[in-house]
């Protein structure tokens, strides 16, 4: 097992990895940092050393590379691996033990002792020498067949802040007013209230960008323990047997858990890691806050979290930040950056997703007004949408409304073609009080009622006046027949032939409202998908549970049953044939119903089935 051996922290370079193989890396390495000025080695597909100084640069870590006659680090013991227990206190104040080794509190105790300073350095190594070093059962040299190069992290003073420059000031009514004038739906948001983050002020065309200082390399903490903690932890309850796999798939997990409140936390620092474009960071917090939200026990010590898969030391000290503080710095210091701030004001507009809420940063732009007066008319279509119904957007949906837009589809689609069956899907049917959007998913045991259905239905309802905008239209379920799409095996493009259903992603608005003039109830986003009869089971199955549910779903799928899974059917890694789980196994009829046939997914694919209230990862 990978806990069993001794390797240095690791810093995981995430390009060239597909998001399974991702995950797989972060799941594996016990000593996996996000920081890479932690990081004693550098791990990456990569072979060439131009590759890795492209890689270091890119990341701020300045180096200066070691010669070759001074690589062979002189004899000393092996590195320690770091203890889950204190240090007992030797009653001194300036005597840490999260921060001092027992060699140094010893050489503090008796007097100092003349050490020769060593600036720490760092390998950046091929992927092949974590992989071998698993094999073998034991951590391998990194010599010259797997280390690409070898540097000494240099401490660099920060540069001195850029003069600010200032754009010639234009207009913005002028550029409301051309907005406006723009087709249906080009139209830039009524409102005149402008978004901004808090503190930020600076307009676009000024050099507001803050300079990257070069952080000190720092020892990884120590998880202190009081005698009170010692104790409980002699008492810890069992972990599920559920909570010893890496899938989440295969365990419960519920809406409100035991720690919630420190989930919340966790997620928080999570979609900072998302706006930065950190992939490792976010795998691995993903990774463990799906195992905190499944611990049925609420936490009584940083022992109970370090001992979860997916968790280990670096969660155990945030869990003991918590606790000892009420919150977390990294979230404090999230909340208080105006960077972050305007990064997920543009993250929150619908069709921006982070990697274009950076070019926005990086185009100078601070608030909605910039997104709207400089670059309207570079926006897609969907974008300006989004921009358009900001504020409403945002705001909640409580499940009598989702019921009642629900029943408004059902009663439409009956009307179209008499037999259409429904599930409302997302976090309505996972138990959640209130929605971001509506998802519904249709399907008729008719394939011709299907076929080409989805455009019937939105050409039905833009007529009764419930939508206003169509922001995707895919046929591509119609186009090719209604048949489930053949595997075509691990060299086909990720992400391509995900989820090919017939679906319409919409802009809902109530057309019945009291009084004259404009209709003042809030626009909806709403997704209406078509599913055949046959696996209507799979789509419902994949709408309905969460996120990380839904990836550890098609990761155990693909590891070990050999099946591509995804929301348009399950299909074989050997063939690429289809694979009926949804017929009755004996008879070959199909399902009576959609949730008959969603669980009878569940046990094909050789997983316990979990009511839809216990798939709620985030």
């Amino acid at each position: 097992m990978p806990a069993d051996l001794d390797f240095p922290v690791i810093f995981l370079l995430p390009s060239h990895l597909g998001s399974e193989e991702l995950q797989e890396l972060v799941e594996q390495i016990p000593t996996l940092t996000y920081d890479i000025n932690e990081a004693e080695v550098i791990l990456g597909k990569i072979s060439r050393k131009e590759r890795a100084l492209f890689e270091l640069r890119k990341r701020k870590l300045v180096t200066e590379e070691v010669e070759k006659d001074e690589r062979t680090p002189p004899a000393s013991p092996p590195r320690k691996r770091i203890r889950l227990s204190a240090t007992p206190a030797l009653g001194s104040s300036d005597l840490d033990s999260d921060t001092c080794s027992e060699g140094e509190i010893q050489r503090r105790l008796v007097g100092p002792v003349s050490v020769p300073k060593v600036e720490p350095t760092v390998k950046v190594a091929k992927l092949s020498w974590f992989t071998d070093s698993l094999s073998a059962g034991e951590v391998l040299p990194l010599d010259d067949k797997y280390a690409i190069y070898h540097g000494r992290k240099a401490m660099q003073p920060p540069p001195a802040p850029a003069s600010v420059q200032t754009t010639p000031t234009k207009s913005t009514s002028n550029i409301l007013t051309r907005a406006h004038k723009d087709s249906h739906p080009r139209t830039p948001p009524s409102s005149q209230k402008r978004y901004s983050s808090q503190g930020s002020s600076q307009k676009p065309g000024s050099t507001y960008a803050s300079h990257p200082v070069t952080k000190t390399p720092k020892r990884p903490a120590l998880l202190r323990q009081t005698t009170s903690e010692h104790d409980l932890d002699t008492h810890l309850p069992p972990i599920p047997p559920c909570l010893h796999t890496t899938y989440s798939c295969q365990r419960s997990t519920p809406a409100n858990p035991p720690n919630q409140e420190f989930i919340s936390l966790l997620l928080q620092i999570r979609l900072a890691r998302t706006l930065t474009g950190d992939k490792i960071g976010v795998r691995a917090y993903s990774s463990a806050i799906a195992t905190v939200a499944a611990y049925p026990f609420s936490f009584q010590t940083q022992n109970e979290v370090a001992r979860l898969p997916g968790c280990g030391q670096k969660i155990a000290l945030l869990y003991q930040e918590y606790k000892t503080s009420g919150t977390l710095k990294e979230v404090e210091e999230y909340e208080s950056d105006p960077k972050l701030q305007v990064l997920k004001l543009f993250y929150d507009i619908w069709g921006v997703a982070e990697t274009t809420a950076r070019e926005f940063y990086n185009k100078g732009w601070r608030d909605i007004d910039d997104v709207v007066e400089y670059g309207w008319d570079g926006l897609t279509r969907v974008q300006q949408i989004g921009v358009k119904y900001y504020d409403e957007f945002l705001l909640k949906i409580p499940r009598r409304e989702v019921e009642e837009i629900g029943g408004v589809i059902l009663k439409e689609a009956n009307k179209i073609e008499e037999g259409f069956g429904m599930v409302i899907v997302g976090g309505y049917r996972r138990g959640k009080k209130e929605s971001g959007d509506v998802d519904v998913v249709l399907s008729h045991r008719d394939e011709e009622a299907t076929r080409g259905f989805v455009e019937r239905i939105v050409v039905g309802l833009e007529r009764r006046g419930y939508i206003t905008h169509t922001l995707l239209l895919s046929t591509a379920n119609t186009e090719r027949g209604q048949e489930p799409v053949a595997w075509k095996g691990d060299s086909r493009v990720a992400g391509s032939g995900f989820d090919t259903l017939d679906k319409a992603l919409v802009v809902w608005q109530d057309p019945n409202y009291e009084g004259e003039g404009r209709n003042t109830n809030p626009h909806r986003r709403v997704d209406i998908i078509i599913s055949p009869w046959k696996t209507a089971g799979c789509a419902v199955m994949g709408w309905t549970s969460g996120t990380t549910f839904q990836r550890d779903l098609r990761r155990y799928c693909k590891k070990e049953k050999g099946l591509k899974f995804d929301s348009s059917g399950v299909r074989s890694r050997k063939d690429g044939a289809w694979v009926d789980l949804e017929s009755d196994p004996v008879t070959g009829e199909p399902a009576p119903d959609m949730l008959t046939a969603e669980r009878r997914v569940f046990k094909g694919v050789g997983l316990e089935w979990r009511e839809p209230e216990e798939r709620c990862t985030n």
